[in-house]
């Protein structure tokens, strides 16, 4: 008892003695409260037959049949590796193309031009997906879009780039990587700054090339960040960007094939059916899946590099 008193006014002392510092920290907290937990609440709808009039505690209890609707036909793998796929091909390409301009920005020894060039590499970060869907319309419809203009001009037939399905996870990625990677390449970039230059006054003194300090100093100094970053990206491996993938893609069913994500398949279950139990239900699969997914490679980063993993 003694020590369970001794626990709680401890506390309380804590609480007094930096009580500044948790009001600082409160309106964070109600914000997680508010917008990431009471939402958890909506996951009951995936066992349930939900109805508007009976609410979310009056609607019938129909236990796991709204998994097998989902599970029973073959549009849960498609959509599952479509969202895997993508996500993996935006991972991949995004924090290595990132990597590489933030070393290539780190070589610029102008500092106007080094500037300039930041600039420009991030504006990109700051442009609406609408407005990319537009500018991608521009440069791949069918009969006068810039692509096929160009390759009409050099003696090739144009491309219906819009009934190809097969490319079209490769234009996404393009799309993604020309958006984000200069965002990423900030993040990277500060991190360079950050190493020692005793470590690349000690590699001249032993005779290393500038593309020998790049290889032995800077990339394995980068590691730590590029294992977060990493894992950050797979935890949400299983969550294809809604914004992105509408926009660009939007209700072309030809293309559903390769592009057609869990994200969107939800939407338009919900927005087609007015299925809110359906579409709880493949969320809560999605959510799941994205927990095992962080577990195992958090597990895995464990293992490469103890003081990289999350938790």
């Amino acid at each position: 008892m003694r020590s369970n008193k001794g626990k709680n006014n401890g506390f309380i002392h804590e609480v007094v003695k930096n009580r500044y510092l948790y009001l600082l920290a409160l309106p964070g907290m109600l914000f997680l409260l508010i917008f990431a937990y009471t939402p958890m609440l909506g996951h009951l709808l995936a066992f349930q037959n939900y109805r508007l009039s009976d609410g979310l505690f009056g609607s019938e209890w129909v236990g796991f049949k709204n998994f097998e609707f989902f599970f029973m036909g073959k549009d849960w793998l498609r959509v599952t590796w479509n969202t895997v796929f993508l996500n993996g091909l935006f991972l991949v390409f995004g924090i290595g193309t990132a990597v590489v301009l933030a070393v290539l920005l780190n070589e610029v020894t102008n500092k106007w031009f080094k500037k300039t060039a930041q600039s420009f590499v991030f504006l990109p970060y700051f442009i609406s997906w609408l407005v990319v869907s537009m500018m991608v319309q521009t440069m791949f419809s069918s009969s006068e879009g810039m692509l096929n203009q160009a390759l009409v001009a050099l003696g090739y037939e144009g491309v219906d780039w819009y009934l190809t399905p097969s490319v079209w996870p490769f234009i996404l990625t393009f799309v993604y990587v020309w958006k984000i990677a200069g965002y990423n390449s900030i993040i990277f970039l500060a991190s360079i700054t950050s190493i020692s230059s005793e470590y690349y006054e000690c590699a001249k003194i032993e005779g290393a090339s500038r593309l020998q300090q790049i290889i032995y100093i800077t990339l394995p100094l980068l590691r730590p960040i590029i294992i977060v970053l990493t894992l950050l990206g797979i935890g949400r491996i299983f969550y294809g960007d809604f914004g992105m993938i509408y926009a660009l893609i939007g209700d072309v069913g030809v293309l559903f094939p390769t592009t057609d994500v869990i994200d969107t398949y939800a939407y338009r279950a919900l927005r087609q059916m007015g299925n809110f139990s359906m579409s709880s239900a493949i969320i809560l699969y999605q959510s799941f899946m994205g927990l095992i997914t962080v577990i195992l490679f958090n597990w895995l980063a464990r293992k490469v590099d103890s003081d990289s993993r999350l938790f």
